[in-house]
């Protein structure tokens, strides 16, 4: 019975760290596509949706850290499922936008720029770490593993709202405060 779970839970950890590996790299090769694909005028409010998105991850996981401190265990579980699942709707939609509509070029001068660029530096690099480490939480969370999952919520969770909180402050700086022209 133990071989089965630990194998069961090696299998998991290998696609854990499948669909670690395989989103960024195959985000970093879409972006790099020259020609992008016409799905129609409608991809280009995609923007939008993706901000809102970001927004609302924000505000269910402050929600479900809200929760957990005070012990509502089925609401936060709620709220972090919410949030994971807002993650997957985020990364349909960034898909779709991106190999339908060409990136935008930042328009803000001056040390704005520097603030600018230091959110979307941070909030890609912290977007390829937070990946694995949400997945295995969510990994623990789910079998039960309640100890693994607060360990790693530890390092995940803070991530997790840095990457959500930040994609919010770069689409307002990007298409809020200095839209495209």
């Amino acid at each position: 019975m133990a071989t089965a779970a630990l194998e069961s839970e090696a299998k998991s950890k290998l696609l854990i760290n499948t669909i670690s590996i395989a989103v960024p790299v195959a985000v970093a090769v879409m972006l790099a596509f020259p020609n992008k694909f016409n799905l129609g005028d409608w991809t280009k409010n995609l923007s939008h949706v993706i901000g809102t998105i970001n927004t609302l991850t924000t505000l269910v996981l402050i929600a479900g850290l809200i929760f957990i401190k005070r012990r509502q265990i089925d609401y936060h579980r709620i709220a972090m499922t919410a949030a994971f699942a807002l993650g997957g709707l985020f990364l349909i939609c960034y898909v779709i936008y991106h190999v339908s509509n060409p990136s935008n070029k930042f328009n803000g001068e001056g040390a704005v720029r520097y603030v600018y660029f230091f959110f979307l530096i941070t909030h890609i690099g912290f977007s390829l770490v937070v990946l694995p480490l949400v997945l295995r939480a969510m990994f623990y969370a789910v079998t039960n593993q309640f100890a693994r999952h607060r360990s790693i919520v530890r390092y995940a969770y803070p991530i997790w709202l840095y990457v959500s909180a930040t994609g919010v402050i770069v689409y307002l700086m990007l298409y809020q405060l200095f839209p495209p022209r």
